[in-house]
């Protein structure tokens, strides 16, 4: 669950912070996407305030996020949240802040794993430095801090525990362990990270620039692939079959589109092509289907630290027609690959008569791939 039906009024400015721009993208943008593609979640609410529910419709157009419409208070939209899972409850859930778009896949696993052993777990980081108490502008004495931590979230709790606690508890609370500690839950605590900071002053917009500039590699491949036709009725491209008066040529199902695009995720790698991780000498993959080889490139990207930004793939041909079919192209690419469909161009074009496509003796295809880390 993530919480974005506040106003972040501390921050200034006439937009809501979750809708403010952070290195190109909304913050809300950035928070989504950390946990659409963290292996760990399934589904997720995104909790609204009532006057941006007019945005709804664009971010329920994931078919793994809901939207439900928040309260007064953080507490009031965290059971709004709560209550939208009620139909279909998970053994599990994050509450997570949205103002925390520099949250990773690392923190995320270890609160999920804590949740295996305890009721509730949340990440935190120790207090190190020196506490004052103070007024009028001067130090009016000291406070210990052994044994004080700085919460953070995503906060993870077992689902029924924390919806029968916010029922019960009624009222606001600082954070949900407020809420879970009330109940008499014990919250395990997780390591948190430092770059996990939340956005509440403007300062704090250039500070997670500077730590999004820093650390992010972003990395760009190239696929090209041609299969001649052949005797059939039909092709296969994107995973989509189209009728047609013959068939494309290949050891595979010769899916001209998924081979370019899934060579152009090992070119970012830097991992050659696919013939070097299915050789076409391999009996084994006569006639596989081509979703194998991209799930293979897609999972290679993922256990090297990077995710998939965007894809835009060109096929080249005078027939079949490819723009009918285009949307349901970019619908498949894009399951297999694992991200929105927002993110995947499925286009065509002809090369005017000219050369073997014109000449209508095969298919072509170009595919560039953004991989993007962390």
């Amino acid at each position: 669950m993530i919480v974005a039906a506040g106003r972040g009024r501390r921050v200034g400015g006439p937009l809501p912070k979750q809708f403010r721009t952070l290195a190109g993208r909304t913050v809300l943008a950035w928070t989504l996407e950390a946990f659409r593609t963290a292996p760990q979640v399934g589904r997720i609410v995104l909790v609204l305030n009532p006057d941006d529910m007019g945005l709804a419709a664009g971010y329920a157009a994931h078919p793994d996020v809901a939207v439900a419409a928040g309260g007064a208070t953080r507490a009031d939209s965290v059971r709004a949240g709560l209550e939208a899972l009620a139909d279909d409850p998970p053994d599990r859930v994050l509450i997570h802040d949205v103002a925390r778009p520099l949250v990773d896949h690392a923190l995320i696993g270890r609160v999920v794993a804590a949740l295996d052993d305890h009721p509730a777990a949340a990440p935190a980081v120790p207090v190190v430095d020196a506490l004052w108490s103070g007024g009028d502008g001067v130090v009016t004495g000291l406070r210990d801090r052994t044994g004080l931590y700085r919460a953070q979230t995503p906060q993870g709790f077992r689902y029924a525990a924390i919806a029968a606690a916010h029922a019960r508890h009624g009222g606001d609370a600082a954070d949900d362990v407020a809420v879970a500690v009330a109940e008499g839950l014990d919250v395990a605590i997780v390591e948190g990270d430092e770059r996990n900071l939340k956005i509440t002053t403007e300062a704090d917009f250039a500070r997670a620039e500077v730590l999004m500039e820093k650390d992010v590699d972003i990395r760009t491949g190239n696929g090209f692939d041609v299969h001649a036709f052949a005797p059939g009725d039909a092709v296969t491209l994107c995973g989509i079959a189209v009728p047609h008066d013959r068939a494309l040529k290949g050891h595979s199902d010769a899916d001209v589109g998924l081979h370019a695009v899934t060579d152009a995720i090992y070119g970012a790698l830097a991992e050659g092509d696919i013939g070097r991780h299915f050789p076409p000498s391999d009996p084994q993959w006569r006639g596989a289907p081509s979703d194998i080889f991209l799930d293979h490139a897609v999972a290679r990207a993922t256990e090297r630290g990077y995710r998939i930004s965007n894809i835009d793939l060109t096929l080249i041909c005078e027939r079949p027609k490819i723009g009918p079919r285009a949307p349901e192209m970019t619908d498949r690419l894009a399951e297999i690959a694992g991200i929105g469909p927002d993110r995947v161009s499925v286009k065509a074009t002809t090369s005017e008569r000219l050369g073997f496509t014109g000449r209508e003796e095969g298919i072509a295809a170009l595919a560039t791939v953004t991989l993007v880390s962390p």
